[in-house]
């Protein structure tokens, strides 16, 4: 009889509130919980004093998680006729400028509409995305650039032309450097760095206005007195197997100049 009765009671219930949770409401909050309930509501789910047992919790889970501004979302009918929402706001790690439109996408690619209320300190790439090449594609180096301190600092704005002419606009003004595809970047990076060590300072920091690291083992830097040259489209069995940091040859005229190893010494910053 306990057991009928206990069972006829939850039956019964009916939904008395709607308590809503933000997960991480310590980062700059652009959800509330009273734009949640009345997303709710825009969504057809009114569900105050209706009977718990016809509140679906998946459905409103699966609907709620169509929202661009959240990254995650979980429904729980409590007790004492209470319907929990737990949500996640989208963790922004870029900004897409894609023509005339600006987006932030998440780790999974989740886009977000830039708007003029929300603004996040996050990496900015530029150029046109589709389903074949999604920005995801890019997410690898820009997280390996932000846990490096040093290139976080050098790198001001990725730029992608075409997959396999993507371009670092770097904070030291004068130049750019095309990095080619997405892969091996740590290793351009490095090649990188060691140019700027060993080259630069004696060649001058405006001296070329673009640096290429797309091909193992050398890097070829264009003067800016000279015409810009015409990029050799970029193919993966060009490529050296491994890369030589004692060789770095720079395109000057016809004429070549051989790096020596790389020494320990931070990278100069441009007076």
């Amino acid at each position: 009889m306990a057991i009928r009765w206990a069972h006829q009671k939850a039956a019964d219930e009916r939904c008395v509130a709607v308590d809503v949770v933000i997960e991480n409401a310590d980062s700059t909050l652009f959800v509330t919980p009273q734009g949640i309930i009345e997303d709710l509501g825009r969504n057809g789910f009114k569900v105050i004093g209706k009977p718990m047992w016809q509140i679906d919790a998946s459905l409103i889970e699966e609907v709620l998680g169509r929202s661009d501004f959240l990254e995650k979302v979980e429904c729980v009918k409590a007790q004492n006729g209470r319907l929990l929402v737990r949500v996640t706001q989208l963790i922004p790690v870029a900004r897409v400028f894609d023509g005339d439109d600006s987006y932030y996408v998440n780790r999974n690619g989740k886009r977000m509409t830039a708007t003029a209320n929300y603004h996040a300190d996050v990496p900015v790439v530029q150029g046109h995305f589709t389903l074949q090449y999604p920005v995801t594609r890019l997410l690898p180096m820009i997280e390996y650039v932000e846990r490096d301190s040093l290139l976080s600092a050098l790198v001001g704005m990725i730029s992608v032309r075409d997959s396999n002419n993507i371009f670092v606009v770097p904070t030291i003004y004068g130049h750019i450097v095309n990095m080619g595809d997405a892969s091996g970047y740590d290793k351009k990076f490095a090649k990188l760095q060691l140019f700027y060590r060993k080259v630069m300072p004696s060649m001058g920091w405006e001296n070329y206005d673009t640096i290429s690291v797309k091909w193992h083992g050398q890097v070829v830097a264009t003067r800016r007195t000279k015409a810009v040259k015409v990029d050799v489209p970029y193919d993966a069995s060009d490529d050296e197997p491994d890369l030589d940091l004692q060789t770095i040859a720079v395109d000057d005229d016809n004429h070549t100049l051989a790096a020596e190893k790389a020494k320990s010494q931070p990278i100069p910053k441009r007076q």
